[in-house]
């Protein structure tokens, strides 16, 4: 067995449950390898029940004293409940929707329980308590890993599994890691790293693994951009020798601001450079608030590679927002003779192979689309600019096929997410950088609040009386369903049951429910239907972070916003306050933490996204910046698992030192000792091995 090894070499893991590892992207070893633990539970601390609440998980050893009972209630949810004791105390046992322990709990039973114990009523009560049960001769694991399963795949089940892999694989594992490297910043191998990772030993060497793992994926990004970067210099793009926009700007229904006009001239300078019919690309990226104007400044970039006789491409993350550039752009460019089309798969095909045509053949000069424009029937006739929206949710791969369509032309790339300069560089290191610090005049601020649940009440009278007033309502919850998070924390608020309880509560109001898991189809139904006025509430997870227009929208709740970075928080609160009326958004968390408290009074009391970015990474480091459901950590092959540990910014710059140190000696890593680090580093950047030098 090796790492390339079908997942099924794995004693106990047949067809069925093989079938359930694919539902998670696992079909080799390797890649069950690099399925780390989503956290920890260090099961080792025990305490006694005689010692009352603690403000955090513990372990207890008890004697389960009654048995089990199972109630079950409305739609099948079912709750199972048993007292049990340590001699000091009792305390009552539930777990909600696991009915399946009914046969593996009895009266009698020692178990160790580990979870926070709570009291209510004058009764100890402990809630969805992980379970291990005490054998005489079996030694308890101190440090459990947690992973992320799928439907048919337990805890016990892809712990054994990921067992027996470190134990066949690890030991002839090979360090693709200079030794140099490695030692110079005090690495454990990457042997170490794995084997703790999974299977930790002790706090330090589980924290030894996650440096050295933190290390690697930065690192090598860090390499993967460089390398992107090279290839694209030594690449042409026709040069935009007419920069004229006049005539342009002479149609839009609003001034530019002094951050637009200057990232045009950066794109104008960067397009339009040298003296003969090509010039080195345009890689840049334009970063700005909600609302600061990035499509009207990729509207005037692809005008300007209309106009000197070549096509434009944008391509947005969703379907939703590919329309709502549609409709934007194609009223804006028909008063140009400029003809735009767009290509999604929702497009009929009839349409879409009218469309494709008539791209190869040149008739259209936009093309607006979402992934569907990586597809190989896509061709055009003159390439000369190429748009991502939201480029963080494409990531490097996707983006490098995109420019692949052309060969050779202009990229621009748009971000909504506001991010601190000196982290910026870090990121997008292949990519020049505008930054758009500026809101168009007129623009409202949206009035912030930050409450806790003493408000519950208040909060939903507030909900009736702004759709009373014919206004819409979002609410953002940072769960899809209770069973995500139960052993996380029972406490916080998740989408699906968050909207059953509101529409109980508030049977008149229209309420829909969008997450994450659902087909995209039905999330692109679900918006559409809000956006039309159809729905007055909308409760989900921070899907709709990026998402269509909704003018009409004037109130965003978010519950548990603790739970939330800064930046994502900013990014929700820019989804209201686009129309005309007074809107409002409201930050729920009953969080007595001091560092929560500040981060939350930052965004009560700041409008202004770089300087909340600024302020989180003084806070909390630059590790939150790589977190959060659709977060900038998707980026091509690599998916930041470990980069949101970064506790400050200094860690990050090391690494970044780091992978500059070791170019400036190797630039094209052609040296024996970085090849392995090359091919990495070149699968991250959308590169072959061959074509990397």
């Amino acid at each position: 067995m090796d790492e390339r090894s079908p997942i099924t070499m794995i004693p106990g893991v047949g067809a069925a449950r093989a079938a359930a590892f694919s539902r998670i992207g696992i079909a080799t070893v390797g890649d069950l390898l690099r399925h780390y633990p989503r956290k920890y539970q260090n099961r080792g601390t025990l305490r006694a029940l005689g010692e009352g609440p603690y403000e955090s998980e513990c372990s207890y050893i008890l004697s389960v004293k009654t048995q089990p009972k199972l109630r079950y209630f409305r739609r099948n949810l079912s709750l199972l409940s048993f007292r049990a004791s340590d001699g000091t105390g009792t305390c009552e046992i539930t777990f909600f929707n696991q009915p399946y322990y009914k046969n593996q709990i009895s009266a009698g039973a020692t178990i160790r329980f580990f979870g926070k114990l709570v009291s209510e009523k004058g009764f100890l009560k402990l809630r969805s308590p992980a379970m291990d049960p005490v054998i005489p001769g079996r030694e308890l694991e101190d440090i459990v890993p947690i992973y992320r399963v799928s439907e048919g795949l337990t805890q016990k089940t892809v712990r054994t599994a990921v067992t027996a892999a470190v134990k066949e694989c690890v030991p002839g594992m090979s360090d693709y890691m200079p030794d140099s490297i490695r030692l110079k910043n005090g690495l454990a191998t990457l042997q170490f790293a794995v084997r703790e990772i999974h299977c930790p030993t002790s706090p330090e060497n589980l924290e030894a693994a996650q440096k050295r793992l933190r290390f690697d994926e930065m690192f090598i990004f860090s390499l993967s951009l460089h390398l992107a970067r090279k290839r694209m210099k030594a690449t042409t793009a026709p040069r935009m020798s007419d920069t004229d926009i006049s005539r342009f700007l002479d149609i839009l229904p609003f001034p530019l601001t002094g951050a637009q006009l200057r990232a045009v001239n950066d794109i104008c300078a960067d397009m339009s450079r040298g003296n003969g019919q090509f010039t080195s690309p345009m890689n840049r990226i334009v970063s700005g608030d909600v609302g600061s104007g990035k499509t009207a400044v990729a509207a005037i970039a692809a005008y300007i590679a209309v106009k000197n006789g070549t096509q434009a491409a944008l391509m947005a993350p969703t379907e939703i927002l590919a329309a709502q550039h549609m409709d934007s752009l194609s009223a804006l460019f028909g008063k140009l003779g400029i003809n735009v089309a767009l290509l999604t798969g929702s497009v009929p095909q009839k349409k879409k192979a009218e469309v494709l045509r008539d791209l190869s053949e040149g008739r259209i000069d936009l093309i607006i689309g979402t992934h569907s424009l990586i597809s190989e029937k896509v061709r055009f006739k003159t390439p000369g600019l190429f748009i991502t929206d939201e480029q963080h949710r494409f990531g490097v791969m996707q983006r490098a096929a995109l420019a692949k369509k052309a060969d050779d032309a202009h990229v621009l790339v748009m971000s909504a997410t506001p991010i601190p300069r000196t982290l910026a560089l870090s990121l997008y290191g292949d990519l020049d950088i505008s930054v758009l610090d500026e809101l168009p005049p007129g623009r409202k601020r949206v009035r912030t609040f930050v409450v806790d649940e003493s408000y519950r009440e208040r909060l939903d009278a507030f909900i009736c009386r702004q759709v009373s007033e014919k206004h819409q309502v979002y609410v953002v919850c940072p769960s899809v369903e209770e069973s995500d998070d139960i052993e996380d924390d029972p406490e916080i608020y998740a989408a699906v049951e968050y909207a059953e309880s509101l529409a109980g509560r508030l049977p008149d109001i229209r309420i829909s429910c969008m997450h994450g898991k659902l087909p995209s189809s039905e999330k692109d139904e679900i918006m559409e239907e809000f956006a039309s006025g159809k729905t007055d509430v909308l409760v989900s997870t921070t899907v709709i972070e990026v998402g269509v227009n909704v003018p009409n929208a004037t109130l965003m709740i978010i519950e548990n916003a603790d739970r939330f970075g800064l930046s994502q928080l900013h990014q929700l609160r820019g989804r209201v306050g686009r129309g005309s009326a007074e809107s409002f958004c409201i930050l729920v968390s009953s969080s007595n933490s001091a560092v929560s408290r500040e981060r939350l009074e930052v965004m009560r009391t700041t409008y202004d996204g770089f300087k909340i970015a600024e302020r989180d990474l003084q806070i909390r480091g630059p590790g939150d910046f790589f977190s959060g459901e659709y977060g900038i950590r998707q980026h091509g092959g690599l998916n930041f698992r470990f980069a949101s540990s970064f506790a400050d910014s200094a860690s990050l710059e090391r690494v970044i030192a780091s992978s500059k140190e070791l170019l400036g000696s190797d630039p094209d890593l052609s040296r024996p000792e970085n090849a392995a680090l090359a091919v990495k580093a070149a699968e991250l950047a959308g590169l072959s091995h061959d074509t990397m030098n």
